[in-house]
């Protein structure tokens, strides 16, 4: 069961924090590599935060996992105090290789280094080192790894991390439901303020303030509002544009709790729209409806992703196809595993996805989206609310 914040908000407890550690432990003793480094970034922190609950910032941060003894939190020059208060991982290392991307030198700061953090972890000369968090390695921290360890191979072991945190447990899918429901707070937010005039950005400030109101702790990514020609952006920031009559809406808005993030997607029409714009917004929603009904657990996901594509094409809307259909989601709005025509996974119970369903015209692009968790006979919808075109103003 979720420990809570004051009664109010789902955390993860010490006691599963210090598991998950033991878990990756006994991959690592079955794996080829002779130790794990784990790494992340203030953007792309899921696997260190998954290991410690320490988030950084501005800094990198790495996590050492052997196949025995104490993990050990890796952070840049500027955080202990910030880290000895988050961490649940109580031995803490400083290293330069995980500075801030400033450079600055810190003449004076004592700092460790790979070898002696390795050392202190009782494997001083590694024949083969795995990183998790390939995409957060950076090249100051390889070339130090490379010094520190000339004859060791570096290879890449992100499925480790991939494995361990797809089945989500009862903890994380409390902290996923709050996400969702603070999300639709904030979707209810802008709806009762929604008008021609206003800018994306004034919109996103509205969603900002009834997230924050309702306890959530960050963002789980920039906030899409996105309007007239800018909701053809599939990936995109909110801009000083003023919404105009006549034109869509496309929202995604992402509220965070204890590390969890959500995805809420809908359309909304500011006034009327023409003809066209409401039949690309309907087939989406329909082809939405569909994706969701097809999952469950032991399906395969290259089959969903087939099923998908051929979809659009059976009714007429190649045209609009530029994505799809789903996505792993947890700590990050998007991490694997992906579902695409080339995954060779079957889905299991207690994961957890976004379907998100994305169609692209000239004029318009739309965006359905929820989080859902796989059942054995369906799926458990995270939210559920406004799945209708709504035409305001």
């Amino acid at each position: 069961m979720a420990e809570s914040v004051s009664g109010t908000h789902p955390v993860i407890s010490d006691a599963e924090f210090a598991e998950r550690g033991k878990r990756l432990q006994a991959l690592v003793g079955e794996s080829e590599f002779d130790i794990l480094l784990v790494n992340g970034h203030e953007a792309d922190f899921g696997n260190v935060r998954y290991l410690s609950n320490y988030w950084p910032i501005f800094e990198s941060a790495g996590v050492l996992v052997p196949p025995s003894g104490p993990l050990t939190l890796l952070i840049g020059p500027e955080t202990e105090t910030y880290a000895a208060d988050r961490s649940r991982i109580p031995r803490i290392r400083k290293l330069a290789a995980y500075r801030e991307s400033a450079d600055p030198e810190y003449p004076g700061v004592a700092v460790s280094t790979y070898s002696d953090v390795f050392e202190e972890a009782g494997h001083p000369d590694p024949v083969r080192i795995g990183i998790a968090g390939s995409f957060a390695t950076n090249f100051v921290m390889l070339e130090a790894l490379r010094a520190a360890f000339p004859r060791a191979e570096i290879v890449r072991a992100d499925d480790a991390l991939t494995a361990l945190r797809s089945i989500k447990s009862e903890s994380e899918l409390a902290c996923l439901r709050e996400a969702f429901r603070i999300s639709e707070l904030a979707i209810d937010a802008i709806l009762a303020e929604l008008r021609p005039g206003l800018t994306e950005l004034e919109l996103v400030g509205v969603a900002q303030q009834a997230m924050y109101a309702n306890g959530a702790e960050y963002e789980g990514m920039p906030q899409y509002v996105l309007s007239g020609p800018n909701s053809r952006h599939a990936i995109s920031r909110a801009t000083h544009r003023q919404l105009r009559s006549g034109e869509a809406l496309q929202l995604n808005i992402s509220a965070r709790v204890s590390g969890y993030s959500s995805g809420v997607g809908r359309v909304v029409a500011v006034g009327k729209l023409d003809a066209r714009q409401r039949t690309v917004i309907e087939f989406c929603l329909e082809a939405h409806q569909e994706v969701a009904s097809w999952l469950r657990e032991g399906v395969l996901a290259r089959d969903v992703a087939i099923r998908f594509r051929q979809f659009y094409t059976d009714h007429g809307h190649e045209d609009l196809y530029l994505y799809g259909p789903v996505h792993g989601l947890g700590l990050i709005e998007v991490e694997p595993p992906w579902v695409e025509t080339t995954s060779d996974y079957a889905f299991a119970k207690d994961m957890t996805f976004q379907i998100d369903t994305f169609a692209l015209s000239p004029e318009i692009g739309v965006r359905w989206e929820n989080g859902v968790r796989i059942l054995a006979d369906g799926v458990e919808a995270f939210s559920g609310r406004h799945m209708e075109l709504l035409e305001i103003g």
